[in-house]
């Protein structure tokens, strides 16, 4: 993911919103690009989820509600699974009654809930250890949420302030304690590069090495790499996944990710020995949140089916 404080910052100036239809007969698949329906129809090595963030213009524009993520996931671009954020309903981790509801509304449109992504709850790469052990603590919460919800587990962020070492021995004790917290509720704690220095493949795969715990691993997202070859990243990154985030932005005429091999990318996520959730994370602006992810979905599964 991008920056959401930034983008948060931003987000006034005319967020395109997205129009959310339920489909009249929901396969679970999208229509190829081809009209040819043998590649969707092919069993891929992976399953698609759909990451929430993809629809943050049209939940920030009050269009989608937090409750109805499940019933969109399936209704309209038949995938079954989500990956919730946190930001969505962040005052809403102890609310029994509705956690309740999210949980009853995914079931009935027969949605597996995933994992959910948490950010804002403080640094878990703090190197000063009063603020790195309120971020552990801070994270509690989303744990117990995550279990009530039936989740894997959560995504969460590797940051800090200080030498690439410093915050490395930090994250290192942070990401420990808390997954040591959520071992007990059956729930992992994954890192996705995020920006900073958790986007140098190298530096978070040591980290999570240095933590060293079975529940503790990562979520490798193909775009989210600056200065380091998103490739390489990934292939650092694919033995500690528990999850993989599909980014996608720009498409060219023939349903291609400009910016993004995914050939070569999900050849490295099989190559891994992979078979979990591959989420969608549509963030493009050329297409329409909705037409985006329907594009990213086309295109796993062409490539999935391709590589299958």
């Amino acid at each position: 993911m991008t920056d959401r404080r930034s983008f948060l910052k931003h987000l006034g100036a005319g967020a395109l919103g997205l129009s959310i239809l339920p489909a009249l007969a929901c396969t679970g698949r999208s229509e190829s690009s081809s009209g040819d329906e043998s590649e969707s129809d092919k069993k891929l090595f992976f399953d698609i989820s759909l990451a929430q963030w993809s629809l943050h213009k049209t939940i920030f524009d009050g269009k989608l509600d937090n409750l109805d993520f499940s019933a969109t996931a399936a209704n309209t671009f038949g995938i079954h699974a989500v990956e919730y954020v946190n930001q969505f309903f962040k005052d809403k981790a102890k609310d029994t009654a509705y956690l309740t509801d999210l949980n009853q509304r995914a079931k009935d449109n027969g949605v597996k809930n995933v994992l959910i992504m948490i950010d804002g709850e403080g640094p878990l790469g703090s190197t000063v250890e009063k603020e790195r052990l309120q971020a552990v603590e801070n994270h509690y919460k989303w744990v117990e949420a995550a279990r009530f919800l039936g989740c894997h587990a959560i995504r969460v962020n590797a940051a800090g302030e200080g030498t690439p070492e410093e915050v490395k021995a930090a994250a290192i004790d942070g990401l420990g304690r808390l997954s040591e917290f959520a071992a007990q509720h059956s729930i992992s704690v994954i890192v996705e590069n995020h920006g900073g220095i958790s986007s140098h493949g190298d530096w978070l795969s040591a980290v999570l090495q240095g933590v060293g715990k079975e529940n503790c691993g990562s979520l490798p997202d193909f775009g989210n790499f600056y200065e380091y070859d998103r490739y390489q990243g990934v292939t650092d990154l694919m033995p500690f996944a528990k999850g993989v985030s599909a980014k996608a932005n720009v498409f060219d005429e023939h349903g291609n990710e400009v910016n993004i091999d995914y050939r070569q990318m999900l050849q490295i996520v099989k190559d891994a020995g992979y078979k979990g959730y591959v989420g969608i994370e549509y963030e493009g602006s050329e297409l329409s949140e909705e037409e985006g992810i329907k594009a990213t979905k086309r295109l796993l599964e062409r490539v999935g089916a391709e590589l299958s």
